[in-house]
């Protein structure tokens, strides 16, 4: 499989939408069409916060065929005194995994934080995802941090 890794464009709506949506599945999220909507805004308005990547299959019939998605935005590190890239979003369509695709959306938005001078990349996962978890190991060091949440 060959690849391309690219900013997400204003024509990626619908083949970022079913990404989207069967990653939301993936963490049993309801997603629905008014948060798409809402993220795709985000993600195009390039005064906000929050970025996003593609894959493109480059062997694909259809030249917008995208296989994965990653959503990364800055954050101060106030110990640091520097700023770290936050990877909030990793996803890899199901046939096109084992190809490469996660870790060349991993590796771009490295290359974002080293473009930009940040101290860190930082993601999470679910603890039972094995199959993101080997290709982290391989990329990243997991650290001993526990993470809470507060719902309002």
């Amino acid at each position: 499989m060959s690849i391309t890794v690219r900013p997400a464009a204003d024509g990626d709506f619908f083949a970022w939408l079913g990404l989207y949506e069967k990653y939301a599945a993936f963490y049993k999220t309801a997603l629905t069409d008014e948060k798409a909507l809402l993220v795709w805004s985000w993600l195009i308005d390039p005064g906000h916060e929050e970025n996003a990547l593609v894959v493109v299959d480059d062997e694909a019939d259809d030249d917008n065929q995208l296989v994965g998605l990653a959503h990364y935005r800055e954050f101060a590190r106030p110990l640091e005194s520097d700023r770290g890239l936050f990877l909030d979003d990793l996803y890899v369509d199901e046939p096109s995994r084992g190809h490469g695709a996660g870790k060349a959306l991993i590796e771009a938005v490295r290359g974002i934080a080293q473009e930009r001078n940040l101290g860190v990349v930082q993601w999470i996962t679910a603890p039972d995802n094995e199959t993101a978890i080997r290709l982290y190991e391989e990329l990243g060091t997991r650290t001993p941090w526990v993470t809470y949440e507060i719902e309002l």
